[in-house]
């Protein structure tokens, strides 16, 4: 049998031998290996959130000879400084790595078991976001753990993390037994097919988790897993496919499991391979599936037939579907004018985005009529009509389902509603 990896001084593995959560390979000790003597185990079991996050950090850094990260120090401040005006409760502590306008010192590995130690005991941080940061595989296994004894976790942002296949099965198990966690981040982990796996296999067993973001994660036509999921779990709500080499063959087999699924709301499956055949099986089930809402049909290639599958079913059958996002589809005026149209006889059909196609006049006018007879709001879709030589243009405008899923506006609302229209929609535990 391989030697077990060493752990941190004071570490002990959660639960049993044979569910304890496994350190990635090649994780570093990062203390001496004297055990922790009595007193200092007392220092640290006293010290409380009355005596501020940021001295339990520095204290708990020194004692593990850990350095301190700047960083964490001074988002902790700022937590401490709500607490004493008494905002403590449903905190997110935000230690994105790409949210601010100076250059700030990224959280590691190390710098996460540090973290998450002082977590676990935080009931009133209910939120957490490290994404854009370098947690890799070790930052996954502190991660996991956190999991497991911070019970008031509901949102967890590990996006763009460099956590690879172990750190994603990692991550993966531990949510076999958590009933906490409502919304995971796993955007931009090259996890693989391997580790996508064992997150299909996962939403088989997890009743809680209503909301996963597999996006841009080297996972390739892992639709077979994941419709096979959507057959068993009945608690999901939303499902982000981006960047998963989707082709119509692995569309088919999402729609044949959305026929028996009833909690999905909101599908992703932006930046694909799917054509206008591929809607052929999703205009299909939208007949008499009653529970989507929202769907992401961005940079695929759907072009008009497509957009006329979609538009008869949301004309004649469909009335639950509230958003569409067809931007750039290569679909050109007849299909769009078909899709203006759907809106005009199907109310609950409310927002539409069709930046990135073809526009020829008769889309511009139709889009135009749409906002003036006021059967699509200026707010709930990406173009805005103008009028030049008597003639109508249609302008982007930078509204969206995502517009700042992958950055932060640098001012006014980072997630308003008609830039982010996905999660005002389908809001799903802690807001992003």
């Amino acid at each position: 049998m391989a030697a077990q990896p060493p752990r941190p001084v004071g570490e002990r593995s959660m639960g049993s031998s044979r569910e304890a959560t496994r350190a990635p390979a090649g994780s570093p000790a990062w203390a001496s290996t004297q055990a922790i003597t009595p007193g200092a185990a007392l220092t640290v079991q006293r010290e409380s959130p009355e005596s501020g996050l940021q001295k339990h950090y520095s204290n708990l850094c020194m004692e593990k000879s850990q350095k301190i990260n700047p960083f964490i120090l001074h988002i902790l401040q700022e937590v401490d400084e709500e607490i004493k005006k008494g905002l403590a409760a449903g905190i997110t502590l935000n230690i994105a790595g790409n949210n601010r306008l100076v250059p700030v010192e990224r959280v590691t590995g190390e710098d996460f078991w540090i973290l998450s130690k002082i977590l676990k005991n935080c009931l009133y941080i209910n939120g957490l976001d490290v994404g854009y940061n370098l947690l890799c595989d070790v930052g996954a296994y502190y991660a996991a753990k956190l999991l497991q004894k911070q019970l008031n976790l509901i949102y967890l942002n590990l996006m763009f993390n460099d956590i690879g296949p172990e750190g994603g099965e990692l991550i993966a198990k531990v949510l076999h037994k958590n009933r906490t966690l409502k919304y995971l981040r796993m955007t931009g982990n090259k996890i693989e097919n391997k580790g996508g796996m064992f997150f299909a296999a996962m939403l088989q067993i997890n009743s809680s988790l209503e909301k996963l973001d597999l996006g841009d994660c080297d996972l390739e036509e892992s639709t077979v897993h994941v419709g096979r999921m959507l057959k068993e779990n009945h608690c999901l709500v939303a499902l982000h496919m981006c960047k998963h080499d989707i082709k119509n063959s692995g569309i088919q087999q999402l729609c044949d499991a959305l026929y028996l699924n009833s909690s999905l709301r909101y599908l992703d499956v932006s930046c694909n391979k799917i054509t206008h055949d591929g809607m052929v099986y999703l205009a299909d089930v939208l007949k008499s599936n009653t529970t989507l809402e929202v769907i992401d049909l961005s940079f695929n290639r759907i072009e008009n037939a497509g957009a006329n599958y979609l538009s008869e079913t949301l004309t004649s059958h469909n009335r639950s579907l509230k958003a569409l996002s067809v931007v750039s589809n290569n679909i050109e005026g007849e299909g769009l004018v078909a899709l203006s149209q759907s809106m005009k006889t199907n109310l609950t059909f409310s927002h539409i985005y069709i930046w990135g196609n073809k526009f020829d006049e008769a889309t511009c006018v139709a889009y135009s009529d749409l906002i003036q007879m006021g059967c699509l709001k200026p707010d709930n879709t990406d173009v805005e009509p103008f009028v030049v030589d008597g003639r109508v243009y249609l302008a982007e405008v930078s509204n969206g389902l995502k517009k700042h899923y992958y950055w932060t506006s640098t001012y006014g609302e980072s997630y308003d509603h008609s830039s982010n229209a996905g999660f005002a929609l389908v809001p799903v535990g802690q807001q992003p």
